[in-house]
C-alpha cells in the first residue's frame, strides 16, 4: 500500500522545528494524518509533544492555557491561528466518563491511549516520518473500524466511543471490526452516564461533518443506540405514515418513516447539522421534538429555530395564490424560507430518487421557493408590527384597551394578508370600527 505523506502549513513546521531544536521529540497527530493517509485535505492540525507545558509557554511567546492541567496549550502562529500543542500522555486510571492520565516520554504511549487505529497514526514534520503502530493506515485501505487494543477495554475506558466508533464509520465508510462491533454494543446501555453535552456534541458531528449521515444513524439503531439516548427516533423504525407531511399525489408509497427520513437528511447540504437535526425530526409530533430538544441541551435559540423548522408547514404549491404565500411566511418567518424550501427540496428529491417518483416534483419546489422569494422581496405587511395601524391608533378610535385589542390587530393582519394594499390607515380603521360594531350587535344579541 502506498501511505499518501502530509503537507504541513508552514505554521506546524515551525512550531515542530522550535521544539526539536529544543531537544523535544514532537509529531503531528490526530484528524489530520489520518485524512491525509486518506488523500484528502488535512483540516485542523494538533502536534504531540515531550514538552512539558511550562517548556512550550516558554519557548513561544503567545499562547493560550486551552486545558493546561491536560498537558493542552495553545501556540499561536504569526497569522493569528492556534494549533493545539498536548504533551505526550498515557492514561492511568478511566471510569467510561473521565481519564485520569499522566504526562509520558514517548510517541508510542501517546498513542497507545487513543481509541482507534485510524487516529492512532503519528507523521514526524521535519522528517517525514510517518509512525504507525497499530495499522492504522492498513485499516484504512481495507475499510476497517478497529479499537487500538483489547476493544472491550477501550470502550468501558469512554463510553463516548461508542458514538465516535459510529461517527468515524459512516463518515469514512469504514466497516466496524466484529470484535469491535460486539464490545461496542456491549456497553450501549451505559451511554446515559456521559453528560447530555458530549452526546450532543457527537450527533451534531454526524450530521454536520458527514455527507450521508444516514448510515451512522442507522448504524445508531442496529447497536441499540437509538433505543437508549433517542427513543423517540427509535419509534420512527414502526411507523407507518409521516404526520402532516402528505407526499406528492405522484410519489410512489413511503417504504418506511425511518428510511424516508433518513434519504431526506442525507439530500440536504453538507455543514448544515442543525437543518438536518430538523429533518430528523420532522416526522415527530411537536411534544416528542421538545423533549428530545431539551434533553440535548441546546442554546435556547437553536432549540427554538430547530422547533420551528421541524414544524414548519410545506411551502405552498407553486399555484396557489399569492396570499397563501403570504400567509405562510407570516406564521413561519420570511428567514426561514431557505431553509424549509431546502427541506422540502430535498423531501421531493428522496422521493424521486427512491424509484416512481415524479422528477416535476422538484421542478414544482424550487418555482414555489422562487415564488416564495419574488413575494417575501416585495416587503408585504407579515406581522402585527407591520400593520399601519397599532394599539394606540385604536384607542383614538374610541375603543377601550383589553384583551379585546390583541384580536383586532389579529384580525386586521388577517384580512390584509388577503390584499396588502388594504395596509393604510383609513381602511385599517373603518375595518376595525365595523368589527367591533359587529362585536357589539353580537354582545347586544346574546
Amino acid at each position: 500500500m502506498s501511505v499518501v505523506r502530509p503537507t504541513a502549513p508552514e505554521a506546524v513546521l515551525w512550531i515542530a522545528r522550535t521544539l526539536e531544536g529544543a531537544g523535544f521529540d514532537t509529531w503531528a497527530v490526530g484528524g489530520a494524518i489520518r485524512d491525509a493517509v486518506l488523500g484528502r485535505a488535512s483540516g485542523d492540525w494538533d502536534l504531540a509533544t515531550r514538552a512539558r507545558p511550562r517548556d512550550v509557554r516558554r519557548l513561544f511567546k503567545r499562547t493560550v492555557p486551552i486545558g493546561v492541567e491536560h498537558g493542552t496549550v495553545g501556540v499561536l502562529a504569526r497569522d493569528g491561528t492556534m494549533f493545539e500543542v498536548t504533551t505526550f500522555r498515557k492514561d492511568v486510571e478511566t471510569d467510561g466518563r473521565h481519564a485520569v492520565v499522566e504526562f509520558a516520554d514517548a510517541i508510542d504511549d501517546d498513542l497507545a491511549r487513543r481509541d482507534f487505529t485510524i487516529n492512532a497514526i503519528a507523521w514526524h514534520p521535519l522528517r517525514n516520518e510517518l509512525h504507525d503502530p497499530f495499522d492504522g493506515a492498513g485499516d484504512l485501505d481495507r475499510g476497517v473500524l478497529r479499537t487500538v487494543g483489547v476493544a472491550a477495554d477501550r470502550f468501558r475506558e469512554d463510553y463516548l466511543r461508542v458514538l465516535r466508533a459510529i461517527r468515524f464509520a459512516g463518515r469514512f465508510g469504514l466497516e466496524i471490526e466484529a470484535d469491535t462491533w460486539s464490545a461496542l454494543r456491549s456497553v450501549v446501555d451505559r451511554l446515559p452516564n456521559l453528560s447530555p453535552e458530549r452526546i450532543r456534541d457527537e450527533l451534531l458531528k454526524i450530521l454536520g461533518a458527514d455527507p450521508s449521515p444516514g448510515r451512522a444513524l442507522e448504524m445508531c439503531s442496529e447497536s441499540g443506540v437509538l433505543r437508549v439516548l433517542f427513543s423517540e427516533l427509535e419509534e420512527l423504525r414502526d411507523a407507518t405514515t409521516v404526520r402532516d407531511r402528505p407526499s406528492a399525489p405522484d410519489a410512489p408509497p413511503a417504504p418506511d418513516v425511518w428510511a424516508s427520513t433518513l434519504a431526506v437528511v442525507d439530500r440536504l447540504p453538507l455543514g448544515r447539522p442543525y437543518l438536518k437535526l430538523a429533518a430528523l425530526l420532522r416526522p415527530l409530533p411537536g411534544d416528542q421534538v421538545a423533549a428530545f430538544l431539551l434533553r440535548l441541551r441546546l442554546s435556547n435559540a437553536n432549540t427554538d429555530e430547530v422547533a420551528r423548522l421541524a414544524d414548519a408547514a410545506p411551502l405552498p404549491e407553486a399555484g396557489e395564490p399569492d396570499a397563501a404565500y403570504r400567509r405562510w411566511l407570516s406564521r413561519h418567518g420570511g428567514h426561514r424560507l431557505n431553509a424549509v424550501a431546502r427541506l422540502d427540496l430535498a423531501t421531493a428529491r428522496a422521493e424521486s430518487e427512491r424509484g416512481g417518483g415524479a422528477p416535476s416534483r422538484c421542478a414544482t419546489v424550487v418555482e414555489a421557493w422562487r415564488r416564495g422569494r419574488e413575494i417575501r422581496a416585495g416587503n408585504p405587511p407579515l406581522r402585527v408590527a407591520d400593520l399601519a395601524i397599532d394599539g394606540r391608533g385604536l384607542v383614538r378610535l374610541g375603543l377601550r384597551p383589553g384583551p379585546r385589542f390583541g384580536e383586532i390587530l389579529d384580525a386586521l393582519l388577517d384580512w390584509v394578508l388577503d390584499d396588502p394594499a388594504r395596509n393604510e390607515p383609513g381602511a385599517l380603521e373603518a375595518r376595525a370600527l365595523e368589527m367591533e360594531r359587529r362585536a357589539s350587535a353580537g354582545a347586544s344579541d346574546g
